[in-house]
């Protein structure tokens, strides 16, 4: 969701009254209520035009709406195909229409990483692979986080190699997780999957030092399965193979001192394709900057370049770029 979806949803929510609005994040997720709460928070003095222009818009896309005595399920697949790919769409349609993830697993995403850490840090690495699974990449890799490198490394090799799980094996873990949480059971009927795309996906949000290890020791299990995660991985290098119109995409959403530090160290054709996308006099500002300014730490470099790539990352979800995948403190 864009932040003009975004505040145009905040805007519709403070429109509906408390118990309507309630009912709509009922259906949401952690993020989006997240989000939405934020930006319910933020509004301030909106004026009576806007306020009649996002309800207007609302009215039209909702009398807009139809088929709904049709294949709804056809639909769906339809729509998500249409707004993701068919590749992102796919385990989607799986919850929507078969089941999804139950209370136990979904629960785990409303809390903090530590947390879920601390829940989970004494199962099987096997179990905990397939609950991380579930979680989107950047809270999997916060989990991951807190736990000591050797089960770490057990768990994103497991992650790497994970192609099924059986679904009464996935309901027994539900189950188990449902009854430490809520105290209630449900069922499951889809299988969880993993690869080498979700082990590098995760990855993609870990620390520079804490990736690195990882891929050490799985090289050392198996070189073969090594490869492939840091082919799927997308790291700051491959910016390079962004197009023009999503570099200038990113480059509005980046704040220029984080750009700044980032780019120290880079490679000089990364940093062109950069200048090519800004303007002339913006393109001259930032080599001052970046000839003026002092040595910078890698860890200060990895730290921002990483941020720079939780935007590549959130600008894809979003369907606005598309985002392909490549395989000791100093200065710079």
């Amino acid at each position: 969701m864009s932040d003009q979806g975004i505040e145009r949803g905040a805007i519709l929510l403070m429109s509906l009254g408390e118990e309507e609005a309630a009912e709509v994040f009922k259906h949401l997720g952690p993020k989006e209520v997240q989000k939405l709460g934020a930006a319910m928070a933020a509004l301030q003095n909106i004026p009576r035009a806007r306020v009649e222009t996002v309800l207007g818009d609302f009215r039209k896309e909702a009398e807009g709406q139809s088929g709904l005595g049709g294949d709804s399920s056809e639909y769906i697949k339809s729509v998500l195909n249409k707004a993701l790919g068919s590749d992102r769409a796919a385990n989607l349609i799986e919850r929507i229409l078969h089941g999804g993830d139950t209370a136990g697993i979904e629960s785990l995403k409303w809390m903090d990483a530590g947390a879920v850490a601390e829940l989970i840090k004494n199962e099987h690495p096997q179990i905990i692979a397939t609950v991380l699974v579930h979680l989107d990449r950047d809270q999997a890799s916060e989990v991951l986080g807190f736990f000591v490198e050797r089960l770490r490394n057990d768990v994103i090799l497991r992650i790497a190699t994970l192609e099924g799980i059986q679904p009464t094996a996935l309901k027994d873990l539900n189950d188990v997780l449902t009854r430490l949480l809520t105290g209630s059971t449900n069922s499951i009927k889809k299988a969880a999957m993993g690869g080498t795309r979700v082990a590098a996906e995760i990855l993609n949000y870990m620390s520079t030092t804490l990736e690195t290890a990882v891929i050490a020791t799985v090289r050392d299990f198996d070189p073969e399965i090594a490869q492939k995660i840091q082919d799927e991985m997308f790291t700051f290098d491959n910016l390079s193979d962004l197009d023009d119109r999503a570099i200038q995409l990113l480059l509005r959403e980046v704040q220029s001192e984080s750009l700044i530090v980032a780019l120290k160290g880079t490679n000089e054709d990364l940093r062109e394709r950069i200048f090519k996308n800004m303007s002339t006099r913006a393109a001259e500002m930032l080599r001052e900057d970046l000839d003026s300014k002092g040595p910078v730490r890698v860890s200060e470099v990895e730290a921002e370049q990483k941020e720079i790539l939780k935007i590549v990352r959130r600008l894809a979800d979003e369907g606005q770029i598309a985002m392909g995948g490549k395989g000791e403190e100093a200065f710079v």
